[in-house]
């Protein structure tokens, strides 16, 4: 069966998360029939706490909103293609500098109400525990975007549908804490060189706190791993214990980093720096920036507590380590992201090997598109690999001796092919991004 031969009136999506709702959007208003499936509240993961459609589990924040940066051009395109996150992240932001952040229970009450009012959506709380499941059938297209933490019996079925076993990694997401357990004597707003900021408190640490601190993460006891588990962690999700592995002053050169900040009580530099972001509008709840970890609850009670200002924390939600799972997408999946064995399945999201909240949600809202197009009988052109878009759909094309999950970044793209200064690459790839990414967009435009 070919590509473009499928017919399509009806589609069953599996999952309500970023992916999975961006997809339904997108087929809905082509005039599709969706059924999403959404295992919640009658089943959670471990990572999962609201009841709501398109929950973000890790951090508030969707990172850089700068057209210099591969994911803030990435949100960009995705605006210009009319996506739902993209519409519920603006509806719901806070306040983070130069980062889109949201607020999270908004955030997902906003999607769950733009899909439960859809009347080409139907919403059914069930999980779907194979791709043979009965409910699947009589579809048209199964799109699965179970995301990450899709369950282990579903898991097990996509791994016998390419024929391989699972890959995985295991993701960090950082504590919570209340603002009200803060003590503001000892933090000081701020972000980088912008002294006058409030979207960021941070705590400064002494050269002698740090190294405590250090030490305290080394001894800490961190929550065992399933035997049969091997740990693999992804590069941009490291727990903060596994960092402070690598060497005394990995911390204080990366996540910790003081520089562009004076702390206002010394009038000086502070050794280290741990940021706090805020997780809502009424900032009541920040989260740790980089402490992301494995560490067992008390442990976390004890060692965050070192920071200078959060002596007497209270934890509205603790760190965690939960299992990742997706496909070697250049060998399992065609180029419009079906299962090669199985043409009338679809992944989207972070199951593809695409990672972090906006590409899951841009790899579901391009699958939308893609089956959208084909229900009135045309294909559209994938974007040039010259856009963040298409640079991301590349790398699930592109074959690797060791596929690995990947954010959006410009070293997706092809190389500029000119001499640069280091300061003016970004800039430059931005450039040459939004050019190739508006000529393509002109020459779809009516297909989308």
């Amino acid at each position: 069966m070919s590509e473009t031969s499928l017919s399509i009136s009806r589609v069953a999506i599996v999952g309500g998360g970023l992916a999975g709702c961006e997809c339904a959007r997108k087929l809905s208003q082509a005039g599709i029939t969706v059924t999403l499936f959404e295992m919640k509240p009658e089943r959670y993961s471990p990572a999962h706490q609201l009841e709501g459609l398109a929950e973000l589990v890790c951090s508030n924040s969707l990172r850089s909103d700068q057209l210099e940066s591969g994911v803030g051009l990435l949100k960009q395109e995705m605006r210009e293609l009319g996506s739902l996150v993209m519409e519920a992240a603006e509806a719901t932001r806070v306040p983070a500098g130069k980062a889109l952040a949201v607020d999270r229970e908004k955030f997902s009450a906003y999607v769950t109400n733009v899909i439960e009012n859809d009347a080409n959506i139907t919403l059914v709380r069930k999980e779907i525990a194979s791709l043979d499941a009965p409910e699947l059938a009589g579809f048209d297209a199964v799109v699965i975007a179970a995301g990450p933490l899709a369950s282990e019996s579903l898991g097990a079925s996509i791994a016998e549908a390419v024929g391989s076993t699972h890959l995985y990694f295991y993701d960090a997401i950082a504590p919570i804490i209340s603002a009200d357990s803060i003590d503001m004597t000892k933090a000081f707003w701020g972000s980088r060189y912008l002294p006058d900021d409030k979207d960021y408190l941070n705590c400064p640490m002494t050269r002698d706190e740090y190294f405590a601190f250090h030490a305290a993460l080394i001894a800490g006891e961190k929550a065992p791993t399933k035997d049969f588990e091997k740990e693999i962690h992804f590069e941009g999700c490291m727990p903060i214990e596994a960092l402070a592995e690598r060497g005394e002053m990995t911390l204080a050169f990366g996540p910790f980093k003081p520089v562009g900040f004076t702390d206002p009580s010394t009038g000086t530099r502070p050794f280290a720096i741990v940021q706090l972001r805020t997780e809502d509008l009424n900032k009541s709840m920040f989260n740790l920036v980089g402490c992301q970890t494995k560490l067992k609850y008390g442990e976390q009670d004890r060692i965050f507590r070192m920071i200078p200002g959060l002596e007497n924390a209270e934890f509205v939600r603790y760190g965690s380590v939960h299992r990742n799972t997706y496909v070697n997408a250049p060998r399992t999946l065609n180029h419009d992201l079906s299962l090669k064995s199985r043409p009338n399945v679809f992944l989207a999201g972070q199951i593809t090997g695409v990672e972090g909240y906006v590409e899951s949600a841009a790899c579901g809202m391009w699958l939308g598109i893609i089956l959208a197009a084909r229900a009135r009988g045309t294909e559209v052109e994938t974007p040039p690999v010259e856009t963040c878009l298409g640079g991301l759909l590349n790398h699930l094309r592109t074959e690797q001796k060791n596929f690995q999950p990947s954010n959006v970044q410009f070293g997706l793209m092809p190389e500029l092919g000119m001499r640069a200064k280091k300061k003016d690459r970004k800039a430059l790839y931005a450039e040459r991004a939004r050019g190739r990414f508006a000529e393509w967009f002109e020459t779809v435009r009516e297909k989308l």
